[in-house]
């Protein structure tokens, strides 16, 4: 993991790598609960039955829930200390590019796209995250994540 003191030491980390989350099981209870949560049932997710015919040979998880997990996946990789207040600004670039097998394990790969101080002690880090499937050697989902953190004491870009 790593730790930073004040969020305008992300802006030094621009272009780099900060490293991987743990494993995270994909289980058949979190794809169904999932898609409970979301009204996305459809069988491909939840009909282990139907899903064992299908040329992924089983079910697997919604690209949209493995999207989900890469804010808590990013928290193992990385701190930033300093801040009265986070906000995760959104999303750019996700691409889902293979499925993600129930029963399978997955973790977040975690660089700094880009990081950039802006007015009034704001520090804008754009986080790249490649979710790799345990056993394979292609990321199933890409994106990157928007994060604006405000330095507790205003100095960063103010």
């Amino acid at each position: 993991m790593k730790r930073y003191a004040r969020p305008e030491l992300l802006v030094d980390e621009a272009g780099g790598q900060l490293g991987v989350s743990d494993w995270r099981p994909v289980t058949q209870r979190l794809v169904d609960e999932f898609a409970a949560l979301t009204g996305d049932r459809q069988w491909i997710h939840t009909d282990p039955s139907r899903a064992a015919a299908s040329p992924f040979g089983g079910t697997i998880a919604h690209g949209f829930l493995i999207a989900s997990l890469v804010p808590s996946l990013l928290d193992e990789v990385v701190t930033v200390d300093g801040c009265v207040l986070v906000l995760n600004k959104g999303v750019e670039r996700l691409s889902f590019d293979a499925a993600v097998p129930t029963g399978s394990r997955i973790r977040a790969r975690i660089g700094v796209a880009s990081a950039r101080r802006r007015p009034r002690g704001y520090v804008e880090c754009v986080y790249s995250s490649a979710i790799e499937v345990d056993g394979t050697a292609d990321a199933a989902c890409t994106m990157l994540v928007r994060y604006l953190y405000q330095a507790a004491t205003g100095a960063a870009g103010s």
